[in-house]
C-alpha cells in the first residue's frame, strides 16, 4: 500500500512539475508573440520608409542611376579581366 502512495506522490510531483513547464511555455509563447508583432511593426514601417524614397525619385533620375551603376558594373569588370 505504502508503494502505491509513493508511485502516486511522484506521479503528482512529475504532473505538478509537467504543469509548471507548460504554464512557462505558454508565458514564453505570448511574450514571443508580443515581440513578433512589434518587430513585423518595425520591419513595416522600414519597407514603408524605404518605398517611399524611390517613389520621390524621378523616372529621369531612377535611369540616370541604373545607367551609372552598369556604368560601375562594367568598369569593374574591366578591372577583374
Amino acid at each position: 500500500m505504502a508503494d502505491i502512495e509513493s508511485q502516486q506522490e511522484t506521479f503528482s510531483s512529475y504532473l505538478d512539475q509537467i504543469r509548471k513547464q507548460v504554464a512557462l511555455l505558454k508565458k514564453q509563447n505570448k511574450d514571443l508573440k508580443r515581440e513578433n508583432l512589434r518587430l513585423t511593426d518595425k520591419l513595416e514601417k522600414a519597407q514603408k520608409k524605404q518605398g517611399d524614397i524611390f517613389s520621390e525619385i524621378s523616372e529621369s533620375e531612377r535611369i540616370a542611376m541604373r545607367h551609372q551603376v552598369k556604368s560601375l558594373i562594367s568598369k569593374i569588370s574591366k578591372h577583374i579581366d
